[in-house]
């Protein structure tokens, strides 16, 4: 055999003896020792004051609706979800107009009949086309959008039953 062949077959019987694959690796099992850390745990310690994405502290309790409440969740939808669904929630915003699949109308049966925090969680997490706004939108503003669009969805589909008596004589005689 001549010298290059039995370097080469050197080298090769080398680097296969010296394999290290993945399944080689430490691992490290929560709750159990460990000798990689100096206080002999595998498990570490959160790093104080944050939060990690979807935990709980990210999702807050939705708050009471004021006008306050539905002025900014009027501009937060404006900015983040009229591109899609416009500014009255019927699905036929500008990205519609340039050629992209329309989302549904807000106006549905379905989407009217869904709770609140259905409307937080798809915003949050996103659904079907739709990505999710988790990073841009905090979660108060997701709330004030998910007020918001209650009200359009109210603004839409009102009847005269809905609105108090005192006010729907003052209506009823606006119309004649």
């Amino acid at each position: 055999m001549s010298t290059e062949r039995l370097v080469i077959l050197a080298l090769a019987a080398l680097a296969g003896a010296c394999r290290q694959d993945m399944h080689d690796q430490p691992k490290y099992r929560p709750l159990r020792p460990s000798t990689f850390f100096r206080d002999g745990r595998a498990s570490r310690p959160l790093v104080p004051n944050t939060v990690a994405r979807g935990q709980p502290g990210e999702v807050s309790a939705p708050p009471p609706v004021t006008v306050a409440l539905l002025r900014r969740g009027q501009e937060r939808f404006d900015i983040y979800c009229s591109p899609c669904h416009d500014r009255v929630g019927t699905g036929k915003g500008m990205i519609v107009q340039r050629g992209f699949k329309p989302p549904p109308s807000l106006h549905i049966d379905r989407l009217r009949q869904v709770p609140d925090a259905h409307l937080f969680d798809v915003i949050t997490d996103g659904f079907g086309a739709m990505p999710s706004y988790a990073a841009q939108v905090p979660a108060d503003d997701r709330w004030a959008i998910t007020r918001y669009v209650r009200a359009l969805q109210l603004s839409q589909n009102a009847r005269l039953a809905d609105v108090p008596p005192a006010e729907r004589s003052r209506l009823e005689t606006a119309g004649k």
